[in-house]
């Protein structure tokens, strides 16, 4: 049996068990660069293990509504970061972990400017903008072993609106 899910607004409250919501906020920590740049340090909860930081870029075809996930992934060895180039939103399911299954999905829905860092084992779906291609700055572990699991649903989710 399919289930339905409905996004929610991506807010650091709600999504601070999986991750953090990069965006600016306030004022910036320090003023640099002789007084012509804003430092907005330390956004997210960055963590490489073993490894070390790589930044890659990402091409990501659009996804629509409804949007079925049947499949959720999960690092274990790092966390992830997505910074969007281009200023489309992006679709972002996450999952709790009970025993190595991915349960009770959320969906999310980025507004411009905002990022995310997914942390180190946390189930999440694919990369998605909405509605037209996107392009993305991608931080995560560059390293030994394999850091990447994957969970197909027998049963997918279709997530149905936009909040």
């Amino acid at each position: 049996m399919t289930e339905l899910l409905s996004t929610q607004p991506l807010t650091s409250a709600a999504f601070a068990p999986y991750g953090d919501v990069i965006e600016v906020e306030g004022t910036p920590d320090k003023i640099i660069n002789q007084g012509m740049c804003g430092r907005h340090h330390d956004l997210a909860r960055m963590d490489f293990g073993d490894g070390q930081a790589g930044i890659s870029l990402f091409d990501a075809k659009a996804r629509q509504f409804p949007h079925v996930v049947d499949m959720v992934e999960r690092h274990p060895d790092g966390s992830q970061a997505f910074v969007p180039v281009s200023k489309v939103p992006m679709l972002v399911v996450v999952a709790d972990d009970q025993d190595g299954t991915p349960v009770n999905l959320k969906a999310f829905v980025s507004q411009p400017g905002q990022s995310i860092n997914l942390l180190r084992g946390v189930w999440h779906g694919v990369l998605a903008p909405i509605e037209q291609p996107g392009q993305f700055i991608v931080v995560d572990r560059i390293g030994d072993g394999a850091n990447l699991e994957e969970y197909w649903f027998d049963d997918p989710y279709v997530v149905e609106s936009i909040a």
